[in-house]
C-alpha cells in the first residue's frame, strides 16, 4: 500500500513532468515564459530525490561519507538544486523529465491503475488476478524504451555540458556552471555505462572528423591534447570504442 512518502515521492516526479512541459513548449516557440516554470520543474525533482533513502540514516563517520558522494541519487539532488538556483538553462531539465516519466508511468501503473480498472482475468485457474490490460501494456512499453531512453539522457547531458561550456564564454552563464557539471560528468563516467558508451561514441565521432585529411596538422593535435588533459583529469584514458556496460 502506498505511503505519504510515497505519494508526495510521485507529485514531485508529476510536477517536474507538467512545469517542465510548459517550459519545453516555450522554449521551442520562442514564447516568452516566467523562470517560475523551470524552478518548479527542479523544485520537483528536489522533492522527490529528497525522499529517496536510499543512503539511509545519515552517520557521522567517513565510510558514510564516501558512499554519498557516489550515490546516484544524492548526485542528482545536488545537480538539481544547483539548477534550480542558477540562471535557467532549458535542456538542463530534460534528463531529469526524462527520469520523471519512467518514474510516473510506473507509479502509475502500479498504484492508480488498481484504484481504477478492474484486475484482468487468473491466467490459470484459481490463480491470482492478473493486472488490468492496459497495465501490461504500460509495463511492456516502460521495460522496452527504459534502455533507449537512458541513452538520450547521457548524450542530453552531454550536450548541455556543450551549452554551459559556450555559455560561459559568452557570458550567458556563470563561468562556474561547466567546472561544476564537468565534475557532475566525471562522476557519470564511472558509474554509469550509458555515459561511457555516449562519451566513447562522441569522441569517436569527433576524432574522425578532427584526424581527415586537408586539415591544419594543428587541429589533431589539440584534439589529441584535450583528450590527454581530460584523462588524465577524469583518472583514467577516455575509451574511443567498446566502453564497457554496468
Amino acid at each position: 500500500m502506498a505511503t505519504t512518502q510515497h505519494y508526495l515521492w510521485a507529485g514531485g516526479h508529476f510536477l517536474l513532468l507538467l512545469a517542465a512541459l510548459r517550459y519545453f513548449i516555450a522554449s521551442f516557440t520562442f514564447t516568452t515564459i516566467s523562470a517560475w516554470w523551470y524552478k518548479a520543474g527542479f523544485l520537483g525533482a528536489l522533492v522527490s530525490y529528497a525522499i529517496v533513502k536510499s543512503l539511509g540514516t545519515p552517520q557521522p563517520n567517513l565510510a558514510y561519507l564516501q558512499k554519498a558522494l557516489v550515490d546516484e541519487n544524492l548526485q542528482y539532488f545536488v545537480l538539481a538544486f544547483f539548477w534550480w538556483s542558477s540562471k535557467p538553462v532549458a535542456i538542463a531539465l530534460m534528463p531529469y523529465f526524462v527520469f520523471s516519466l519512467f518514474h510516473a508511468l510506473t507509479f502509475t501503473r502500479t498504484t492508480l491503475m488498481p484504484q481504477f480498472l478492474p484486475p484482468g482475468p487468473p491466467a490459470t485457474a484459481g490463480g491470482p488476478p492478473q493486472p488490468h490490460p492496459l497495465a501490461k501494456r504500460l509495463q511492456l512499453w516502460v521495460k522496452a524504451n527504459y534502455d533507449p531512453a537512458m541513452r538520450i539522457v547521457a548524450f542530453t547531458e552531454l550536450l548541455i555540458f556543450v551549452r554551459v561550456a559556450f555559455g560561459a564564454l559568452l557570458f550567458r552563464n556563470s563561468l562556474l556552471t561547466p567546472v561544476i557539471y564537468a565534475h557532475f560528468l566525471r562522476q557519470r563516467y564511472y558509474h554509469s555505462g550509458f555515459t561511457r558508451d555516449a562519451i566513447a561514441i562522441a569522441d569517436g565521432r569527433i576524432s574522425s572528423v578532427v584526424n581527415r585529411p586537408g586539415l591544419p596538422p594543428a587541429v589533431p593535435m589539440m584534439w589529441n591534447k584535450a583528450r590527454e588533459l581530460t584523462g588524465r583529469w577524469a583518472g583514467g584514458v577516455i575509451e574511443q570504442q567498446g566502453a564497457r556496460r554496468d
